[in-house]
């Protein structure tokens, strides 16, 4: 039998139908969008259908969406565009963010830029009276929306009404959320919002960047005037349009998968707690994202875990660190010992995860931390 895929949080796969809808982009329709013949034409009405698409799964126009390789670019030029050259300006953040908006941020403060980092709360969310107390003026606001590696979602929505309040602009990392919640710029107030394809079932190296009308960025790279100027190159069309459609077929199931994998995902924890005696979740019990688990495993390494259970593909955290067995610095950030957090296993589930998957995953699971503590206390002995 395969190995149970549960690293949807990773990457996802292409959805069959997005496959099918950007084929011809790889093939005979092969034309590039500034060119004025019909091949260009009919690519550059393909690249506006996504825009169309893409904007109606986020509540925005089109005219509002920047088309970027990711969502590592688009935080990038959110977070970096807003600094203007000789003009000083404040950025505040907060411990649990992506290396995307951290490296960002790290990279402005280096060039003397003030950067303010705001400590979440144990149960993975930010305090909104530590927004109240530190939004003092113009600044950029950069708050994650669904945490990578935990799944615990912010109260985005309240920051930006401090934000906007005080005159700051906000940006909100939404490459985990965005297909898997509601999730609506108007109603989170946002100025700014990144989505990376490959967590919706696009391909990698698509993403999108909502930018709300009036707000005004320097782009990182210089060339001709495609995507307004914002983002110059010729367009990744074959990619543009499965990200489109990626996005209207999520908007399509958003609520029924929702409730989907809440339940499964419930299910799974309770199997896991009942099978594995001190397992706990990381994160705010409610507040999270409905397809995942952080699951700290008692007395183990997550990464040898994972190794010792060949049946489940999993990650111990964020997959941009995937290789390290240092304890992952979102899970330090919380609190959380650093022996324990070594025992963390991120477990995100997907359109594909059935509830026998579940089921395979959490005996796999269980049976592999009792192999390995009853090993350990046999050696011990």
């Amino acid at each position: 039998m395969r190995p149970v895929y549960l690293d949807h949080n990773a990457t996802t796969p292409i959805d069959p139908r997005v496959f099918e809808a950007m084929l011809p982009f790889l093939r005979e329709e092969f034309g590039n969008p500034s060119s004025s013949h019909a091949l260009g034409r009919r690519a550059r009405d393909a690249v506006e259908t996504a825009r169309a698409e893409v904007a109606a799964l986020i509540g925005a126009a089109s005219d509002e969406i920047l088309f970027t390789g990711g969502g590592t670019e688009a935080s990038n030029i959110a977070i970096r565009g807003v600094a203007r050259p000789g003009r000083k300006t404040a950025f505040i953040t907060t411990t649990i963010e992506h290396p995307a908006t951290d490296a960002a941020c790290a990279r402005l403060e280096r060039e003397g830029h003030r950067v303010r980092r705001i400590a979440a709360d144990a149960d993975g969310r930010v305090s909104l009276a530590r927004f109240e107390d530190i939004i003092d003026g113009p600044a950029l606001v950069t708050v994650i929306h669904a945490q990578n590696e935990i799944g615990t979602l912010q109260p985005v929505a309240d920051i930006a009404r401090i934000a906007r309040a005080r005159g700051a602009l906000i940006h909100t990392d939404a490459a985990q959320s965005a297909g898997k919640v509601k999730v609506d710029v108007n109603e989170l107030g946002v100025d700014l919002l990144s989505i990376a394809g490959h967590k919706l079932y696009a391909p990698k190296g698509i993403g999108a960047l909502y930018i709300r009308r009036g707000v005004m960025l320097e782009p990182l790279l210089v060339g001709a005037g495609q995507e307004q100027g914002r983002r110059p190159g010729t367009e990744n069309v074959a990619s543009i349009v499965a990200l489109g459609a990626a996005c209207r077929i999520a908007a399509e199931f958003l609520v029924t998968e929702d409730i989907r994998l809440r339940a499964l995902s419930d299910e799974f924890l309770v199997r896991l707690q009942s099978d594995v005696p001190g397992l706990f979740l990381v994160g705010h019990r409610t507040e999270r994202l409905p397809n995942t688990l952080n699951v700290i495993f008692p007395a183990v390494s997550g990464r040898l875990l994972l190794e010792a259970c060949p049946d489940v593909f999993a990650s111990t955290g964020s997959a941009c660190h995937a290789d390290r067995e240092d304890p992952s610095a979102i899970l330090l950030a919380l609190g959380i010992a650093p022996a324990a957090a070594l025992g963390a296993v991120r477990l995100s589930l997907g359109r594909q995860t059935t509830a026998a998957d579940i089921e395979r995953a959490a005996t796999s699971l269980a049976a592999a931390w009792r192999m390995m503590t009853t090993g350990r206390r046999a050696a011990s002995a």
